[in-house]
């Protein structure tokens, strides 16, 4: 696991090497055991080190037998043992054992598609001085990622975007049509970054430029629906079980200690089952993280797992008051604007962990792609309220659910039905959007400050939103969710959050339910399969019955849920109400005082719960202090 940075220009522009260097020390948080660079006349490649594989010998960049190709590699291959060895018999040779190795020498046999034949988690540049070409690609369902910046003479790439903010050409300037995306989102999503000119390079997806040309970026994978009706539940069992199996243990391939983090589900604790049965060595160690408030807490649960399969487990504590702490800090740790207040404890859990293991493997991925959330199932509710209940029946029931008193309680009911009544208007697709979070168009008009509602008036990013799915015309709608699920909250949220929280704290986090092999076989499983009548990844619960206990495999699905409203509401008013001053607010120019006030009001007052909108805002305005601090839109 590293950082990567570097960059490609049409001459002399200044001293290379300094610049690589500041770049590449920006990302040290993500690579502290080394720091290497590669530099000629018109490209500069860096990296900074985690050693996880070939400790003594895997320093990057890494070259090929005559120094002609050079490559960059953050994350992990998994089959590089399997495709080292391809490349010998080819007569391709080796000088060290790392994974970042094979990269230049399948290039060298195959081109450019040889990415194609990667199993990983990866973002990787390769600067091939003889063709004058860079490449860069990044891992299938975005684990690892890529920025850059396209400019007059220059091309700049990063793992994070305080990487390009140390080259002297690329600006910092907000994108407003970005901001706008991230009150949708929660997140911006790919290919879009928060500040004007620098993109993200989407998942699955490889770049090809040379210095004074545009880049060529092409799709290598997409996520394929192909349902096999032939087969019964009892093979698809089999299957799934044999296929999760060998993704994890290919996952504990390394050289340091392996951990896992486990929340009490059933996605963690299979991760953990199959761990333990693989790993060697001493116990598997396994890591949770808990809240006081006890609709929030998963540790029991955890514990049950723990005890199971007979790890050496580790708790910690996350309190209101860690997060104050963080406050300060959080823009800076984040890189890019976040709405998932996950972030914090996950954090935090890195930190401890770090302390004993360096890499953690999680249990990301199976909710999306075997239909784990309950908006899988509010999509159904919603297509039947709207074709069964007049308009008036539905604007009374919105005022009725309106008027429940509001709770801080994990997933309490008035906040469910809140939500659900708040999404139910529009189409599918925001729907979607709106029940895993963001807010409407209304209220994000009134939101907006004057000034910024004008510069947006011919921008529609739910219009946008609705064509990115529509675009991969697929009829089944639990298809069209999963894919919703897998490129707008698992890519641009989920992965995100665990990315950046892992790496600030040095810490290398692997996910198996996002093997390649896994989640094609999950692409051929009938959608009834995943979403059974009432019961979501009913597949996946069947094929760990028995493997895992029933009290984890039947319990109500919790994500790692942060008591955020309450802490609003208490330990964390101060800087809510600070951060969204009136005065303040006027001052940055980009949301309207009033409105704000409102909100916070209304929430701080218990009449509400804007934990979502006001969380949004809190991070935008911390990320703009970092990294934005003397910039005003007025």
């Amino acid at each position: 696991m590293c950082g990567i940075a570097g960059f490609v220009t049409t001459g002399v522009r200044g001293d290379h090497r300094a610049v690589v260097h500041r770049m590449v020390t920006a990302l040290r948080h993500r690579g502290p055991d080394d720091q290497g660079a590669y530099i000629d006349a018109q490209a500069a490649l860096g990296a900074c080190r985690l050693s996880i594989i070939d400790l003594p010998g895997g320093r990057q960049p890494i070259g090929n037998e005559n120094r002609t190709v050079h490559a960059v590699l953050n994350g992990e291959i998994y089959n590089f043992r399997e495709l080292r060895s391809r490349l010998q018999q080819r007569g391709h040779r080796f000088k060290t054992q790392s994974d970042t190795e094979v990269i230049v020498h399948a290039y060298e046999q195959d081109g450019e598609d040889f990415v194609a034949d990667l199993d990983g988690m990866f973002a990787l540049a390769l600067w091939d001085g003889p063709e004058r070409k860079l490449l860069l690609a990044r891992d299938r369902m975005g684990e690892k990622p890529l920025y850059y910046y396209d400019g007059p003479g220059v091309f700049v790439f990063g793992s994070e975007l305080r990487a390009l903010l140390e080259h002297p050409d690329v600006p910092r300037a907000l994108d407003f049509r970005s901001l706008s995306r991230y009150l949708l989102v929660d997140a911006i999503p790919a290919p879009y970054s928060i500040l004007a000119g620098t993109a993200k390079l989407p998942p699955a997806h490889t770049l090809v430029v040379s210095p004074g040309a545009k880049p060529q970026i092409t799709p290598y994978w997409t996520l394929s629906f192909a349902p096999d009706n032939s087969l019964d539940e009892g093979e698809w069992r089999r299957r799934l079980i044999h296929q999760l199996e060998a993704s994890v243990r290919s996952r504990l391939v390394g050289d340091v200690p392996v951990g896992v983090f486990v929340s009490g589900g059933i996605d963690s604790g299979a991760v953990a089952a199959f761990a333990a049965r693989h790993a060697n060595g001493p116990p598997l160690q396994t890591f949770a993280v808990g809240f006081d408030p006890p609709s929030y807490d998963e540790r029991r649960f955890a514990r049950v797992v723990a005890a199971r399969f007979g790890t050496e487990h580790h708790e910690i504590v996350f309190s209101a008051t860690e997060a104050l702490s963080l406050m300060e800090r959080v823009g800076g740790l984040l890189d890019e604007p976040l709405v998932d207040a996950s972030f914090l404890p996950k954090y935090a859990l890195a930190r401890a962990a770090r302390g004993s293991i360096k890499v953690a493997l999680s249990g990301d991925g199976g909710d999306e792609i075997f239909c784990g959330y309950p908006t899988f199932l509010a999509d159904a509710v919603a297509r039947w309220v709207q074709a069964t209940l007049t308009p008036r029946a539905r604007r009374i029931m919105g005022r009725l659910v309106d008027g429940l008193p509001a709770s801080s309680k994990y997933a309490s009911v008035d906040f469910l039905l809140k939500q659900f009544m708040r999404a139910l208007p529009y189409p599918a697709e925001v729907r979607t959007q709106l029940l895993l979070g963001g807010i409407t168009p209304a209220d994000q008009s009134r939101l907006l400050s004057p000034g910024l509602r004008h510069a947006l008036e011919s921008f529609d990013p739910y219009a946008e939103l609705t064509t990115a799915i529509e675009q991969l015309e697929l009829r089944d709608p639990i298809e069209r969710l999963i894919s919703h699920h897998a490129r707008f909250y698992l890519a641009d949220q989920t992965l995100v959050a665990m990315d950046r929280a892992s790496m600030a704290a040095g810490l290398e986090v692997r996910a198996p339910f996002l093997d390649p092999a896994l989640i094609e076989l999950a692409a051929t499983i009938p959608s009834g399969l995943k979403l059974h009548r009432w019961t979501t990844k009913y597949i996946l619960k069947s094929a760990l019955t028995g493997l895992l206990p029933a009290t984890v495999i039947r319990r109500r699905k919790q994500g790692l849920g942060v008591p955020i409203a309450a802490w609003l509401r208490g330990p964390l008013r101060d800087v809510l109400e600070s951060r969204l001053l009136p005065a303040r607010v006027r001052h940055r120019g980009l949301f309207d005082p009033t409105a704000v006030t409102r909100l916070v009001s209304e929430h701080v007052g218990g009449r509400q719960d804007h934990r979502k909108i006001l969380w949004a805002l809190l991070m935008l305005d911390a990320w703009c202090d970092h990294y934005l601090p003397h910039e005003r839109w007025t």
